[in-house]
């Protein structure tokens, strides 16, 4: 298991770094320890921020844990005491979301061509994409915004040459070993394969981000019309 290592983030937070592989065992291992802060602060902690392989500490100076040294030091002495317990995984309390895609078409315009580079047909591509372990890594980029793991290594390529100037919210995409879903129109280089009724971002609920760090992802194949109804079911209960 690698070492951790610990680098202060200015003078109001520190980063904790679980090496240097973006995989499953480190992403246990960060949202281990993000999970474990949440659930029992530090003093003075202000914010948890979990990441690929790092989790950053926002904390408030004056209130740092006492003891001798800087703030930064106390932290850091306080961070050190809890990554010696034993944090376990969160394999145990992981949520698990169906997503729902219609892949390929209109939803999905590159969904051919990722077929043809990857010498499958586009139901191969489907059926391979559904059964791959997701897993949420982090939220980045954009507001909700996912980088989803596990995706099967058959899939793996990279972005378009050419990025996109504007992607429909829902569109479901990959790229190298990863999966992700776009949730706002943005611009952006990801193989599009499909897309998804679901909202991953609504500002004005009381959380706003659908999905979390650390959440397993189950991707559901339907055809256009279901995605139209849900669509439409969507418009009713948020017009």
């Amino acid at each position: 298991m690698t070492a951790w290592r610990i680098e202060p983030v200015g003078d109001c937070a520190l980063l904790v770094g679980f090496g240097d592989r973006v995989d499953a065992d480190t992403s246990d291992r960060v949202h281990a320890f993000a999970q474990h802060l949440l659930d029992q602060p530090l003093a003075g902690q202000r914010d948890v921020v979990p990441a690929f392989t790092t989790v950053t500490v926002h904390y408030r100076p004056e209130l740092a844990p006492p003891g001798d040294g800087s703030p930064h030091a106390r932290m850091r002495a306080a961070v050190l005491d809890r990554l010696a317990r034993d944090l376990g995984t969160r394999a145990a309390d992981t949520r698990v979301f169906e997503v729902p895609v219609w892949y390929g078409g209109e939803a999905g315009p590159d969904l051919d061509d990722v077929a043809m580079r990857c010498g499958l047909s586009a139901t191969e591509v489907i059926d391979r994409h559904v059964r791959s372990p997701h897993r949420v890594h982090m939220l980045g980029f954009a507001p909700g915004f996912p980088f989803i793991g596990g995706l099967d290594a058959t899939l793996s390529m990279p972005r378009r040459t050419t990025p996109r100037t504007h992607i429909p919210p829902g569109s479901v995409a990959i790229a190298r070993d990863q999966t992700c879903i776009y949730p706002l129109n943005t611009p952006g280089g990801w193989n599009l394969i499909g897309r998804t009724p679901l909202r991953l971002f609504d500002p004005a609920a009381a959380v706003p981000c659908l999905l979390g760090p650390g959440d397993a992802i189950r991707f559901v194949p339907i055809d256009e019309a279901a995605y139209q109804d849900l669509v439409a079911r969507q418009a009713e209960v948020s017009p």
